[in-house]
């Protein structure tokens, strides 16, 4: 029994998703999508992480990691579940991580899926793209999809992808499995013998690169259902983000070529369950004849818009899926919020939903807090600095601005920055720029613009001469909230 089954065991019982192994730190498995340390486990070292890689990887992938310093692979423990292995190099040596791909298929209830994939399923051809961030559940969607096919279908089904994820039984359809670097050279070489391989419906795990793209809007093109993902965080923008992918002057072809051919884009995301878990929210556009016309005339920024008011042919936005999760009580409307690509729609959506906002001026004002705690411990610093060195200029000029400038009210003291920039000034004989920019802010505080400006201006001449630009430019910024009289806080 190779060593890391032990910590996979473990992480499969806790109903984790991911293992992760880092040399000079312990083990860390991510359950319910936090990070914490594995109980009673010790840190590893980089040579640990290669032994456990050397236990379950091949020789091949191991080869790959000293040459490429990254690899790909599934491993399985039968009986319990399958894992995709990445195992990589950092600054501090070996690292690995594995996702549990749960040996059952989930159903479409156990995901609870929206019903317009269902009727991507029954497509005789075209392209549906799934898409979402690293980590969003694209790969079991898409499981789930295959397996519905499966079930309820008479087809021959390839899957090209990188690694194996979840193994399927052929049931009504025959289905050929092609894993990237083990049966094949890579997606778009399989991807360009499966039109040779009498395929009904074309499983492509990652589109990553334009010639595997443009093979698959093509195969989509020739009468075969495609199934492929992208990393893009929203159903809109992926249709512009396929088509920013090609060069501009084939760009008006492919725009044509997916009017034609996409039928569907699933953006996802996962969200923390409130009673443990996560869950899946989705976005959906459902490409018909209005749709596929915005894409031929270039008119994609549209499509948003046409998400919103498609909802009785199965489109739904990620703000009205998140604001329904979070008023069934599955997720925090703080998740749901973070989650949400467009902020300001969701605030809409929680309003008319009766969905409180507070949590945001909550962590606004402990954020504040945070702040305000830090400025006041830089500003105790710079005087104690000063007090323990009142002949150092650069103590009192930096004690003297943070005294000024903090946009903290009960923090700043003016008439101590001023006495501190003075002394500082006149210590350096009015030769050092960042005193000179001090008393400009202390005048500034004070309401003493006409002093402020005539300080600063002398800062901004020897910044130049000084060749320092930025410092430069930042006087003449200052220079500009002076001569209208307003102070300036250092943000």
């Amino acid at each position: 029994m190779a060593q890391i089954d032990f910590l996979l065991e473990d992480l499969v019982a806790r109903k984790g998703s991911d293992l992760h192994l880092s040399a000079g730190r312990k083990p860390v498995f991510r359950v319910s999508g936090a990070l914490n340390d594995v109980p009673d486990s010790s840190p590893l070292t980089s040579d640990d992480v290669l032994a456990m890689m050397r236990e379950i990887l091949p020789e091949e992938n191991i080869a790959q990691l000293q040459r490429d310093w990254d690899t790909d692979c599934a491993y399985a423990i039968p009986g319990l579940a399958r894992f995709r292995v990445n195992a990589y190099r950092d600054m501090n040596g070996v690292c690995a991580v594995l996702r549990v791909i749960p040996d059952k298929i989930p159903s479409f209830e156990d995901l609870n899926l929206p019903e317009a994939l269902r009727s991507f399923c029954l497509l005789s051809k075209g392209l549906v793209v799934v898409t979402g961030p690293t980590g969003s559940g694209k790969s079991t969607t898409l499981s789930a999809m295959i397996d519905y096919i499966n079930r309820t279908r008479n087809e021959h089904i390839i899957t090209i992808e990188d690694p194996i994820e979840f193994v399927h039984t052929p049931a009504k359809c025959v289905i050929n499995q092609r894993e990237v670097h083990r049966d094949t050279r890579s997606f778009a070489t399989a991807l360009r013998a499966a039109l040779r391989e009498d395929p009904d419906i074309v499983l492509i795990g990652e589109m990553r690169d334009l010639e595997t793209m443009e093979i698959a809007i093509e195969t989509a093109e020739t009468g075969h259902l495609v199934f492929a993902t992208l990393h893009t965080n929203a159903a809109a923008t992926t249709v512009e983000r396929m088509i920013d992918k090609f060069p501009a002057e084939r760009q008006n072809q492919i725009r044509s070529m997916l009017a034609d051919t996409l039928k569907g884009v699933v953006a996802q995301t996962l969200c923390p369950k409130i009673a443990g878990g996560r869950v899946a929210a989705f976005e959906v556009l459902v490409v018909n004849t209005p749709v596929s016309a915005l894409i031929r005339e270039g008119k994609t920024h549209m499509l948003q818009s046409v998400i919103q008011t498609g909802r009785n042919i199965g489109m739904q936005t990620f703000s009205d899926e998140l604001t329904r999760l979070a008023t069934k009580g599955l997720i925090t409307p703080r998740d749901a919020y973070i989650k949400a690509v467009n902020k300001d729609e969701i605030a809409t959506k929680f309003k008319m939903a009766g969905l409180s906002l507070d949590f945001l001026k909550a962590e606004e004002e402990a954020a504040q807090l945070k702040r305000q705690k830090a400025a006041a411990e830089k500003i105790a610093e710079w005087r104690m600095k000063a007090e323990t060195d009142p002949k150092n200029a650069a103590y009192l000029a930096e004690a003297a601005w943070h005294l000024a400038t903090t946009p903290f009210e009960v923090l700043r003291s003016p008439k101590e920055a001023y006495k501190l920039a003075d002394r500082a000034t006149s210590l350096t004989r009015e030769n050092e720029p960042r005193a000179l920019a001090a008393l400009g802010a202390a005048h500034a505080a004070l309401g003493n613009f006409r002093k402020a400006l005539d300080a600063t201006r002398k800062a901004q001449v020897l910044y130049n001469k000084a060749g320092d630009r930025p410092a430069a430019a930042a006087c003449g910024a200052r220079i500009t909230l002076f001569e209208q009289s307003k102070p300036f806080f250092d943000e």
